[in-house]
């Protein structure tokens, strides 16, 4: 595109409707922003069937959203520049037809001083407009800028609810399976094979326990015997002692009886 494509005044308009019909702000980006911005999650949350679809659906509209942002603000960011470089062939365009105007009168041309003039009014004219616009950008994009960081931390904000939903979503999920396992049938079962179980070893426990008593009890038997014996003679000889020092013969307990 030509700097004589900027001179013509029905283009002009054309060309700057065209910069905002591509890359200048657009209403339906604006809007739907600011509506996440200003959502409110716990009520949605809230009313939400499933929480966690709710939560993931709003991280996807505001990541959509944020990258249509961004690519909107890069597209403005273009268009600025190109405005920019535009309002310096302009700039010198007016300054062009201010030389050949001046030089139309040195040589008495006055007319075609005076065409030279009317040609660098309309230069200046399109550089104020496009000035101007230019202007508009820079406040959109301020706007772009507040938005974006707005976006963001509010998609954190999503993404943290996100963790602590899903945590709470798994205990949760455990807690039932904890409680239908304890409910159920086989668990009941189970259970009570185990006190089978428990009783099978406190019989194998038993039987060991009764083979020992009886190997303890032989044992005990002969020892008993043994020191009966050992008693009844500890006895023989103190009643042999008793005697003695009575003056009793050993055996006059045994004729008295």
């Amino acid at each position: 595109m030509s700097a004589g494509d900027w001179m013509d005044g029905a283009r002009v308009e054309a060309k700057l409707n065209e910069f905002f019909s591509n890359g200048a702000p657009l209403m339906g980006i604006f809007s739907r922003t600011r509506d996440i911005i200003a959502a409110n999650f716990n009520d949605m949350l809230d009313k939400a069937d499933d929480p966690s679809k709710m939560i993931r659906m709003i991280i996807l509209e505001m990541e959509e959203t944020l990258v249509e942002v961004r690519a909107s603000a890069a597209r403005t960011i273009a268009d600025q520049k190109e405005m920019h470089r535009k309002t310096v062939q302009l700039d010198r365009l007016q300054a062009d037809w201010s030389e050949k105007a001046q030089l139309a009168l040195s040589k008495d041309r006055e007319d075609l001083a005076r065409a030279a003039l009317v040609e660098k009014k309309k230069a200046a004219d399109i550089s104020d407009q496009l000035k101007q616009e230019i202007s508009v950008l820079d406040d959109a994009l301020r706007a772009y800028e507040q938005d974006i960081a707005k976006l963001q931390n509010r998609l954190r904000e999503a993404r943290s609810r996100q963790t602590a939903i899903a945590a709470r979503l798994e205990s949760a999920e455990n807690r039932v399976k904890l409680r239908t396992l304890m409910s159920t049938e086989r668990t009941d079962e189970a259970l009570a094979r185990f006190d089978q179980l428990e009783r099978r070893v406190d019989y194998a426990e038993g039987r060991a326990d009764a083979l020992s008593i009886a190997d303890n009890s032989d044992k005990n038997s002969l020892a008993d015997e043994i020191a009966a014996l050992e008693g009844s003679d500890a006895i023989d000889d103190e009643l042999a002692q008793m005697k003695k020092a009575l003056g009793k013969p050993e055996d006059a307990g045994n004729k008295e009886g």
